[in-house]
């Protein structure tokens, strides 16, 4: 986009949010173009800013939501809570692979932007869609040679784009269809199928970045999702889109929190903002895989957040090759674990406590433990390998030994599937060859085998500690004493 153009929708934007009754704006913050650093609009401080200062005020009637659109009122049998309009198509869904439907929320919000869009100039929030991003970098768009730049990284299952485009036809373009005279405007052209494909996944994609929990005032805290721009999975909660909060970028450390009140929703600081510092929100505890999949970027801040899974399959492997047990033993063992006992994958993160009331964060970004329910996992199962073979796992401190050299060796082998090494990337996004969304899967792909080489040293120590001459075997009764 032109720089012309960029900076008038920008003035134009701003003019109709100060216009908005109950809308107030700081006189020490401005929006500014970060796109030389990637980062599309976001507001900035002008001069120094004390600490508990409103920086802006949004009016809860200018969020856009089923409650504010006009197309509630234009046929609100699609916005029913009953087995009528959007619920309709749960069945179609279902079968395309969704297996329990889009949250209605999520369904209504989706057609309350299209059709606000399709409004064009009607719209009342016509200048809002105007700095609304028209291209998005989260994974749902990426080719596919660029998904194999993120390697073995398992945010590649996560994406959900069949079951988006299964949502859209299911639910999405035959509400716009039956509706046609209401969602465009008297003599407007009618959007093919392949051109509402591609606007649903617009929308979906804003709201997936932007869109706000309304009433999480009324929750109980939740340390992942207290405050953030979310995705409303349960379709049990208002959500809306809120002009100039979204304006807001976000990182692991941040200086701003977003208040509700009953008329209106306030962005005040956390703490002193000195001149030239980028206001930030904060949208939670995410690995940069889920950053970079749900909002299309990636933040040195949020590695410490870092998470990789370790199939409960590649463990079993493992297992297998060091117990050489025979076809019946092992079978016997598997038959003894009940299917509902067992977990397909196990997620390796660092347990980190999240940012203090400050928006600040602390502590080594250190990997202190292996995950307690992976080791249960295999206990379980060496108990049943043990009554099939007793001689394979004499006693319990031969166990711990085979189960944690199993974590071991399992996750050097989770590490052996990415083609390159840590050192590799560095290396490689240290040559300045590297930009873009290839930038970001280095990113991601780097953060997640420094995980595993600090889970693979952390198991190594535990194996040293284990045969190292000062662990002299103790009884059982002994040790729980202690």
């Amino acid at each position: 986009m032109a720089q012309s153009t960029f900076d008038a929708r920008t003035a134009s934007f701003l003019n109709w949010f100060r216009a908005l009754p109950g809308a107030t704006f700081h006189p020490s913050i401005q929006i500014q173009d970060l796109r030389p650093r990637s980062a599309g609009r976001g507001i900035v401080a002008t001069a120094d800013i004390p600490e508990d200062t409103v920086l802006f005020t949004i009016p809860r009637n200018a969020i856009i939501n089923s409650l504010t659109s006009d197309l509630a009122k234009r046929i609100p049998q699609i916005f029913e809570d009953s087995t009528t309009g959007l619920e309709d198509a749960d069945n179609e869904a279902d079968e395309d692979g969704d297996a329990s439907g889009p949250p209605d929320s999520w369904v209504s919000l989706i057609l309350v932007m299209i059709y606000e869009f399709l409004q064009g100039d009607q719209s009342r929030w016509k200048p809002y869609f105007d700095v609304l991003p028209e291209q998005f970098d989260t994974l749902m768009f990426w080719s596919e040679p660029e998904l194999h730049e993120l390697q073995a990284s398992a945010i590649t299952s996560k994406i959900g784009k069949d079951e988006a485009d299964n949502m859209f036809r299911a639910k999405v373009l035959p509400a716009i269809e039956e509706h046609a005279d209401v969602f465009y405007p008297p003599g407007a052209q009618r959007l093919s199928e392949d051109q509402l494909m591609t606007l649903a996944h617009r929308m979906g994609s804003t709201i997936m970045a932007y869109a706000f929990d309304l009433e999480n005032d009324e929750e109980e805290p939740d340390e992942e999702n207290d405050d953030e721009w979310m995705e409303d999975r349960d379709g049990k909660i208002m959500m809306g889109m809120v002009p100039m909060a979204d304006i807001l970028n976000a990182d692991a450390e941040f200086n701003a929190h977003v208040n509700h009140e009953d008329e209106s929703l306030t962005v005040t600081s956390l703490k002193p903002i000195p001149a030239g510092t980028e206001v930030l929100n904060y949208y939670g505890p995410l690995s940069n895989g889920d950053l970079l999949r749900r909002y299309g970027y990636v933040s040195e801040k949020h590695s410490r957040y870092d998470v990789v899974e370790l199939p409960w399959d590649l463990v079993l492997s493992v297992l297998q090759e060091r117990l050489n047990l025979d076809d019946n033993q092992w079978g016997k063992a598997l038959n003894e674990l009940e299917d509902e006992e067992i977990e397909d994958c196990f997620v390796i993160d660092r347990d980190l406590d999240g940012p203090d009331e400050k928006g600040d964060v602390h502590g080594e970004v250190a990997l202190k433990r292996l995950p307690e329910d992976l080791l249960e996992q295999i206990n379980t199962f060496l108990k049943a390998i043990r009554k099939a073979s007793p001689e394979s796992i004499p006693d319990k401190r031969k166990r711990d030994e085979i189960s944690v050299a199993a974590i071991h060796r399992a996750l050097e082998l989770r590490l052996a599937q990415y083609p390159t090494t840590e050192a590799d990337d560095l290396s490689f996004a240290r040559s300045g060859q590297v930009s873009g969304r290839q930038a970001m899967a280095v990113a991601v792909r780097v953060g997640e085998k420094h995980l595993l080489r600090q889970a693979i040293d952390l198991a190594a120590d535990k194996i040293n500690k284990m045969n190292g001459p000062g662990d002299v075997a103790e009884p059982t009764a002994k040790r729980q004493k202690m």
